[in-house]
């Protein structure tokens, strides 16, 4: 069962711009890989055409996208200039895996209930899974939505920024944070520590104290 700082599983697989190994894909870079049921669905084509989009924002964060669907790449191939043309970009920008035989789906268990009745007919779809993975190939985060449900790309941004944010200065972020508002130092810090740290914070409570990201 894969969970959170789970290593990652590698796998190579063939996808719309070659073949490719997943780890090597990846590089030092940060990686997002989400799984959608069908091509050509209404769903799932505002998805995708969501993160071809917001691509340069991944890009910032250094972050590589990389979808999947049980589709072959040929359909991919097709379904993608309806892509191009929903979200107004020359490219993609990111490879979509076609796992015809299931193998990432079952190795990242992106699969419901539902969908193991149907495990040996060929008709079996993905439901909507997000990894979110760090540069030393670890689970840092794990969305999944049921088929009916779009995703949230800017939750997606969020959480990113909020992993490396916390990552690179020892804090934590409260409920509904964004990018520029208070974080909060983590209790096991003490107040000369904090202090010497971080300068000012407000504390509410002596486990509950607020400074601003540097």
């Amino acid at each position: 069962m894969l969970r959170i700082n789970s290593d990652a599983p590698n796998f190579d697989a063939d996808t719309t711009v070659g073949k490719i190994n997943f780890y090597d894909y990846l590089g030092d870079s940060w990686g997002v890989l989400f799984s959608h049921p069908a091509d050509f669905t209404p769903v799932c084509t505002t998805e995708v055409s969501a993160f071809a989009k917001l691509k340069p924002e991944f890009d910032k964060r250094n972050v590589k996208l990389i979808g999947l669907s049980v589709e072959d790449v040929e359909s991919h191939e097709k379904w993608i200039q309806d892509i191009k043309e929903i979200a107004k970009v020359k490219n993609v920008g990111f490879p979509i895996i076609g796992d015809t035989f299931r193998n990432v789906a079952f190795l990242y268990d992106m699969v419901d209930a539902e969908g193991f009745k149907n495990i040996n007919d060929g008709s079996l779809k993905t439901v909507r899974s997000v990894f979110v993975i760090d540069p030393k190939k670890k689970i840092r985060l794990i969305f999944t939505y049921p088929s009916t449900v779009g995703r949230n790309t800017s939750e997606v941004l969020r959480v990113i920024d909020a992993l490396q944010l916390t990552d690179k200065e020892g804090v934590v972020t409260p409920i509904n944070w964004q990018p520029a508002d208070d974080v909060i130092i983590p209790p096991s810090v003490s107040n000369d520590e904090a202090k010497a740290k971080f300068g000012q914070f407000n504390e509410i409570k002596p486990y509950l104290r607020f400074t601003k990201s540097k």
